[in-house]
């Protein structure tokens, strides 16, 4: 029934101002009679439908170029499209993609939202080349392949996956206008997105906590990998800094063995041995990932193959104490990539209950404290004296290698447990002679301590003398005869009564 007012004399067909797409909401005729929600929803739709038109395209131009390239190659003298033909051409069927998409919003805003539309599509029509093999175009393979995993994820969870999806793209054209913000407000904003789609999804939509835990996965891989060369070690930080001054620190402690460090693993066992390359692997491993999970998922292999060669050193399990030490060690030997920056990266943008909760965020902790420990080592941690330190850190002189390793594969083990004992018999000697040095010296700065002392006091007697006055003459009873003043009374008698 169509519903009449009369306005200013204007007969109004209420119906007419209804959103075209039929939600019962009312349309703006500068949006084409849709309302805005449903205009925000053309808009994706037709957004999505060029970037994949682009992207066919520029897939297509690139094949017809190496199939002229191949053939002008094969075939001299043949008839082949020339580069300006084909440039040409590509050119062509971009502007008419381009403008078929502009048609759609013809009088849809304003012209800053043309330009702003005009601008996005351009932009998207780059990244959409077919260039030669490059880090942006692997990038590019990369977050496409991420985006169809997402979107194939979350058509399982049905409306709560079309929710998901709006809000991440939300997100995503926010976080675009803000790349002016520092980066702890931008990890802000990213803590506070997995919080609110997490409650979304169990207070809203009422999903069950695992898939819940699940989903966040998946939103935060889509997220990050879209995100990641904008907030990964950003300039206006000093991660980089940090980064090569760790790497330096790392190199200067290049002598440091795993007997200083008490490190529970024997790498002479074969076993063992692969275990401690896997953990080295695992742990540079982690620079190469970009979503921040997978960076966990690093830590925690390495953190298990650690586990396992101490395990299988002691033929126990191994402890929290016997852990720590030897992730040191794997740092100190592997000398991970950017490792501040990775540890900064987590931090900011990991889910917070993955990160906060679990085994990974336990080894990630660990790896934090392993970081901490070799910024602040010194020789008290090694067991070291301080020159011995200070020579092996300016490369003056280094530790005694165990003999053991230049040892051939066919000696028998007695005879390396023996040089072993030598070994440690001569080190054994050298903490002695140095524990007897220093006793010495001891001895002597008390000897020196009291000769300063006596002098001390010997110059204060020397400065003050002692000076004995003479013995002064008794006093005089009180009773006693006092011939200066007779007005004084004789001396009391006893006097006896009798009885």
């Amino acid at each position: 029934m169509n519903l009449k007012s009369e306005r200013r004399g204007i007969h109004v067909d209420q119906s007419e101002l209804l959103c075209k797409k039929g939600c019962g909401y009312y349309g703006n005729p500068a949006w084409q009679g849709f309302c805005s929600k449903c205009w925000r929803e053309e808009y994706h739709k037709a957004r999505q439908k060029q970037i994949q038109e682009d992207w066919e395209l520029a897939e297509r131009l690139q094949r017809e170029e190496e199939e002229a390239y191949a053939s002008s190659q094969s075939t001299q003298g043949a008839q082949s499209l020339t580069f300006s033909k084909f440039e040409e051409k590509k050119t062509n069927e971009k502007t008419r993609k381009v403008t078929t998409v502009k048609k759609f919003f013809t009088a849809s805003s304003r012209a800053g939202a043309k330009k702003a539309l005009a601008g996005k599509l351009k932009a998207e029509i780059q990244e959409a080349k077919a260039p030669s093999p490059s880090i942006h175009r692997q990038a590019s393979i990369e977050t496409d392949r991420v985006s169809k995993e997402f979107i194939e994820f979350i058509r399982t969870y049905q409306k709560p996956g079309q929710d998901i999806y709006k809000q991440c793209k939300l997100f995503l054209d926010t976080m675009s206008h803000k790349r002016d913000l520092s980066i702890e407000e931008q990890s802000e904003c990213a803590q506070d997105f997995y919080q609110n789609v997490a409650d979304r999804l169990q207070t809203r939509w009422k999903v069950p906590p695992e898939k819940v835990e699940k989903a966040m996965d998946e939103v935060e891989k889509y997220i990050m990998t879209r995100q990641y060369k904008y907030v990964f070690c950003p300039e206006t930080t000093d991660d980089e800094k940090k980064d090569l001054a760790v790497q330096k620190r790392i190199r200067a402690l290049h002598w440091v063995t795993p007997q200083m460090l008490c490190v529970p693993v024997s790498e002479e066992i074969p076993e063992v041995s692969d275990m401690v390359v896997k953990a080295i692997t695992d742990i540079i491993e982690m620079d190469s990932k970009r979503v921040p999970r997978d960076k966990l998922a690093c830590i925690t292999k390495c953190s298990k193959h650690i586990f396992n060669a101490i395990k299988i050193t002691k033929n126990e399990p191994a402890s929290a104490d016997d852990f720590l030490p030897t992730l040191i060690y794997i740092v100190l030997k592997g000398n991970p990539p950017r490792l501040q920056s990775n540890i900064q990266y987590i931090t900011r943008f990991c889910n917070p209950s993955r990160l906060m909760t679990g085994e990974d965020g336990y080894y990630f902790t660990n790896l934090c404290c392993a970081v901490a420990f070799i910024e602040k080592l010194d020789a008290q941690s090694l067991n070291l004296s301080q020159e011995d330190f200070d020579r092996f850190m300016t490369g003056q002189t280094s530790p005694k290698k165990q003999e053991s390793d230049s040892f051939s594969p066919d000696v028998c083990l007695g005879v390396k447990q023996m040089c072993k004992s030598l070994d440690l018999l001569s080190q054994l000697n050298e903490r002695q002679e140095r524990i007897v040095s220093e006793a010495k010296k001891l001895e002597k700065d008390l000897i020196d301590w009291t000769d300063g002392i006596t002098k001390e006091v010997q110059d204060i007697v020397e400065k003050y003398p002692l000076e004995i006055k003479a013995k002064s003459q008794a006093l005089a009873a009180i009773d006693s005869e006092n011939v200066e003043n007779d007005k004084l009374p004789p001396p009391l008698q006893p006097q006896v009564y009798a009885g």
